[in-house]
């Protein structure tokens, strides 16, 4: 049951569409004050529509949810006070120049000039962006753009930051670059909720990981804690060019150590405690049964793996 003191609070949530499209079916969910929180799943998962529902975008058809004590249903003007959301797409006015998109957000929220001015300077110096100050937002870059969505999010102090997908697109040092500057306001900033179906990120960033799937919460623990809970110390990943489930079974009974084989994609997923002298197993098993191994690779629990175990299927879609 989710807790009502803590700062993001859902209680048997729901969204459905019309068409009988449930994209959100009953959630209960909690997200305490400092945590960075991660909702993990593909594509279509609710993710978003969660998202949209906490921050006023999306209407519930059932359940409640509070942020920072508020109804976001009942009083959605107080809630949006209290929070800050970074949006898969771009939200920037391209009619205004980088500093003006985050001085008038002040405006927007009540800040007097002296103040938004004082603000949007300083967080063109958090975000790095101090340089591009007076140019079009037109001119930023992907990575550029979505930091200045991110120092606009934080602008007015909110207690909840919300993240949608917010690397989605960027380049490898566009994604670093933003999170080292989350990172340095996780510390002294806002509660961040971070919506993803990228598993590295929410495993290296997150306090706490839910895995979502078709609208409904699946497992939710730390990132540790969900990976330690799939008891393998190793995942060998099998592709052959004959009967895969026949040698899955076959692996599963003859590999030492072995714990469970789940067929994805085609491929077998083997499960194993240890690691050592599994590959030649593996090879030999393939030979006795007549079935030639095209492909062979070995790699530590991670939260898909996790995923895999509770759908059957792969993380990304």
């Amino acid at each position: 049951m989710a807790d009502p003191q803590s700062v993001i609070c859902c209680q048997q949530l729901s969204k459905q569409y019309p068409g009988g499209i449930l994209a959100v079916d009953r959630l209960d969910l909690s997200v305490f004050p400092g945590e960075v929180f991660g909702l993990l799943g593909p594509n279509g998962a609710g993710k978003t529509t969660t998202a949209g529902m906490l921050t006023t975008r999306v209407i519930p058809t059932g359940g409640r949810a509070l942020v920072a004590g508020i109804d976001v249903v009942a009083h959605p003007a107080m809630a949006k006070q209290l929070i800050g959301v970074v949006p898969q797409t771009n939200t920037l006015d391209r009619s205004l120049t980088v500093r003006e998109n985050l001085y008038f957000h002040g405006l927007f929220f009540g800040m007097g000039t002296k103040r938004a001015r004082a603000a949007a300077d300083y967080l063109l110096e958090q975000f790095r962006l101090a340089d591009r100050a007076n140019m079009p937002v037109a001119a930023l870059s992907g990575g550029m753009a979505q930091r200045l969505m991110a120092a606009r999010a934080i602008m007015h102090g909110p207690s909840v930051l919300f993240l949608d997908e917010p690397t989605a697109g960027l380049d490898p040092q566009s994604r670093i670059a933003l999170w080292d500057i989350l990172g340095e306001l996780r510390d002294r900033g806002p509660t961040i909720f971070l919506s993803t179906h990228n598993m590295e990120e929410a495993d290296q960033h997150c306090d706490r990981v839910a895995i979502m799937d078709r609208g409904r919460i699946l497992a939710m623990n730390t990132p540790r804690a969900l990976k330690a809970s799939v008891g393998a110390d190793t995942v060998v990943i099998v592709t052959t060019a004959g009967d895969a489930t026949g040698l899955a079974q076959h692996l599963e009974q003859g590999v030492t150590g072995a714990m469970r084989s789940q067929m994805v994609g085609g491929k077998i997923h083997l499960h194993v405690g240890g690691v050592s002298g599994v590959l030649p197993q593996v090879v030999a098993i393939a030979d006795d049964q007549g079935i030639t191994v095209t492909d062979l690779s070995v790699v530590e629990p991670s939260l898909e793996t996790v995923f895999i175990n509770l759908t059957g299927r792969e993380l990304r879609d």
